[in-house]
């Protein structure tokens, strides 16, 4: 452990200690303590940018130049997700996943850039509130990327704690360019452009102002997912102890450019800084896999692995996205699918491989179920319960598709196999929109998994018309319900109210 890993969990653990200790006396002497015991823990992994062909057990590891032993030996005791979907950019994935709405409805369908007051309202009700509200603690270690300010934080929306970065790694280079320190000072002494400023580590406790611990810089940020593994361990350690329920949400910053591997890991693949990142986030895993063992709560805990995107755009730290084609910020397969492997020791099936189509907004309804959580029925909630079908209770997940969208705009419809693309675009860095309606392209992906050959182009256009009767009741369905319930805007102050039917 390093120095400021130490320092780091020192000063977080000490002020979450205090708390949990007076937390522990009221549970000990609560009749509904055991109760709680019997709610499974969850721990959900989410990774940056990290593509479909990333891991060994998906095609990648040693392909990549690091093998990753820990999360194949994962998949083989769980169920591994073929066609696992998620949305095209980090914010409204991570939005998407908290609250089990299509971002768009929540004002976080891009990245942001028009408004700095982005992220989402304290109106929504994400699933760390949820889980809270049936017992349940819950911590928040990696990126946020769903606000950068006071009322915008995780401990805003239902995290009892958190340490990490507010929005992306790719602000750890500003520090050390030069045009952004002429402009920062400049922020800094006028009060104009007060954003444009150094980006920080942040720490908070729920109930109190969120602080700043560093200036997350390029020395840091090879080291921030190391920090983040201790503390989770950390977490977990406290909350057996505590003999509570918990929820440990883990939004790891690998491998969002840019991809620096930690000083302990780099050079040791030997092929270069991709083998030597995937040989940490294996290592990571497996020393959180260890702690579950060695606490011995793995048979009441669902243990998750995933990622909030496709892979890496970026020149030298392109991603993988195996079979599929396009990069995150795209309509295309390499963007949407992405690794998914769940784990309940005697609950979810071993071994257990599926192609059926499953959204990472299902994962609110699903863990609501499991944990005795509440699903809101005042709002629109696009997530399916998943619960059987995790369980091998139904071959089927349930999920016809759904609707793909890039940033605000709807790009096309994924039902089945079949893909109806209104816009398309090649790559995540703007290669050009290669059709528009009402000239929208169909793709079969089964006979076309990188959507190179668009079927009603081909002579048999007649013949397969028939395929927009499958992904179009679903477009209308949502569209429908978005003139039932209009979106919240981007940068929408609290308190929000949405208005009345």
């Amino acid at each position: 452990m390093t120095d400021t890993t130490s320092d780091a969990i020192g000063r977080f653990g000490l002020r979450t200690g205090l708390r949990l200790m007076a937390s522990a006396c009221v549970i000990a002497a609560a009749s509904s303590a055991f109760a709680q015991q019997e709610k499974p823990n969850i721990v959900l992994i989410n990774m940056d940018n990290f593509g479909y062909g990333e891991l060994g057990v998906y095609g990648g590891g040693i392909v990549r130049g690091g093998a990753t032993p820990r999360i194949d030996e994962l998949a083989t005791e769980g169920m591994r997700l073929l066609n696992f979907n998620v949305e095209a950019q980090c914010t409204p994935s991570r939005a998407a996943l908290l609250t089990g709405r299509y971002a768009v409805r929540t004002g976080n369908g891009t990245v942001p850039l028009q408004t700095v007051n982005y992220g989402l309202t304290q109106w929504e009700y994400t699933m760390a509130e949820m889980l809270s509200d049936v017992g349940y603690a819950t911590a928040h270690f990696g990126k946020w990327n769903l606000g950068q300010a006071e009322g915008r934080y995780p401990t805003n929306q239902g995290f009892d704690e958190w340490y990490g970065i507010p929005n992306s790694t790719d602000e750890s280079n500003w520090p050390t360019n030069e045009m952004f320190l002429k402009w920062a000072k400049i922020a800094r002494e006028t009060g104009k452009t007060p954003m444009i400023k150094e980006t920080h580590v942040l720490s908070g406790i729920k109930g109190s102002p969120t602080e700043e611990v560093k200036v997350f810089d390029s020395s840091v940020r090879p080291e921030i997912d190391r920090e983040v593994t201790d503390l989770a361990k950390d977490y977990m350690t406290r909350q057996a102890e505590a003999g509570k329920p918990f929820f440990l949400y883990l939004p790891y910053t690998q491998t969002h450019a840019p991809v620096t591997p930690s000083a302990e890991f780099k050079g040791k693949s030997g092929n270069g800084h991709w083998g030597d990142i995937l040989m940490q986030i294996d290592a990571y895993t497996g020393e959180l896999l260890d702690k579950v063992d060695e606490l011995g709560i793995a048979d009441n805990t669902v243990f998750i692995f995933s990622s909030d995107n496709g892979g890496e755009m970026t020149p030298t730290f392109q991603g993988w996205n195996g079979p599929w084609s396009g990069s995150y910020f795209t309509a295309k397969e390499g963007s949407l699918r992405v690794p998914f492997i769940v784990r309940w020791p005697g609950k979810v099936p071993a071994g257990k491989v599926s192609n059926e189509i499953v959204h990472q907004f299902d994962l609110y309804a699903t863990l609501a179920n499991i944990a005795g959580g509440e699903v809101p029925t005042d709002r629109v909630i696009d997530s399916m319960d998943m619960t059987d079908f995790f369980l091998g209770e139904k071959e089927e997940s349930g999920r016809d598709g759904f609707v793909i969208y890039v940033g605000d705009d709807i790009f096309g419809v994924k039902w089945q196999n079949y893909k109806m693309m209104f816009k398309e675009l090649e790559g995540g860095l703007g290669n050009g929109i290669l059709n528009e309606f009402p000239f929208v392209r169909f793709f079969n992906l089964y006979d076309d998994p990188k959507e190179e050959y668009p079927m009603n182009l081909d002579p048999s256009l007649l013949d397969n018309l028939w395929v927009r009767w499958g992904p179009g009741p679903i477009l209308v369905e949502h569209q429908e319900s978005l003139a039932k319930e209009p979106v919240i805007q981007p940068g929408t102050p609290d308190p929000y109210v949405p208005p009345a039917n």
